[in-house]
């Protein structure tokens, strides 16, 4: 399977270009940055760390994804977006681990995916999705007047949306578990005189620092009792690895729009 890289030179672009190396049956057809990139003509393979592979850093996705079976984007909704259309227009796979998506951005995802195979998630980690499943589960059976929910996430400074996908994923799954709506129960700030708690509420906590790749800990806290369920990331490869898997899986799928669940075979119930 011939994948695309796109936002190549980065940390996770990097990241996924390793990732594809390891894995028996994919390889990276072409690698993509922004025009005016400093990297554009670069090996790919040497950006990487792991050798020549042949495969140079270009801006023209166009081409690119005509001639690829599928691309892997961790890039911004933006960019995302645009790569989607592409993706679309080339009915190829698109797996896209971008956050801070709006709904708008969401809904041209859904619309390209009448034509490519759109796989989309907050995270590709196994344990992440793992997590959600037993978040909604907790969720379902810890009634609201009960256990208050608290959705803590930190990561490394550099990251440029909050909550991040995984904490908003796990809000989801908390949501779902109680039947209600996350937009209707999320609190994302508090500040100054806040008042009591509102029963049902979904809270979010988040802090940046350092080079922390990603920890997320979904807390249910009841009278004389609090539950934790934590993940922590220690190596971006495991995101990247999630990434392949996922492509691999839409490989022979039809267009539509899937998400890690999908890719995990893991029950939404």
């Amino acid at each position: 399977m011939k994948l695309v890289v796109v936002g190549a030179a980065g940390r996770m672009g990097q990241t996924l270009i390793r990732a594809v190396d390891a894995v028996e049956g994919v390889s990276v057809s072409a690698a993509i940055e922004l025009s005016g990139s400093p990297h554009l003509g670069k090996d790919s393979g040497e950006l990487a760390g792991i050798g020549t592979n042949g495969v140079a850093v270009t801006d023209d996705a166009l081409t690119a994804f005509a001639a690829a079976d599928g691309v892997l984007d961790f890039t911004i909704p933006k960019a995302s977006v645009e790569f989607a259309g592409l993706a679309a227009q080339a009915r190829i796979v698109h797996v896209i681990g971008t956050t801070g998506c709006s709904a708008e951005d969401e809904a041209k995802f859904s619309a390209a995916a009448r034509h490519a195979r759109i796989v989309k998630s907050g995270n590709m980690s196994l344990g992440v999705n793992l997590l959600a499943v037993l978040v909604r589960q907790a969720a379902r059976a810890l009634a609201a007047s009960d256990f208050d929910i608290e959705v803590l996430e930190m990561h490394h400074k550099h990251k440029i949306d909050a909550p991040s996908g995984t904490a908003l994923l796990l809000g989801e799954a908390a949501a779902a578990g109680r039947n209600v709506n996350l937009s209707e129960h999320e609190v994302k700030v508090r500040d100054g005189i806040t008042g009591a708690r509102d029963e049902g509420a979904i809270g979010f906590a988040t802090l940046r620092g350092g080079s922390v790749i990603g920890e997320h800990s979904v807390m249910f806290a009841g009278e004389g009792e609090t539950i934790e369920i934590t993940h922590r990331a220690t190596d971006r490869l495991l995101f990247a690895r999630g990434a392949v898997k996922a492509a691999l899986w839409a490989h022979d799928k039809k267009a539509g729009r899937y998400d890690m669940l999908d890719v995990l075979g893991l029950e939404r119930d």
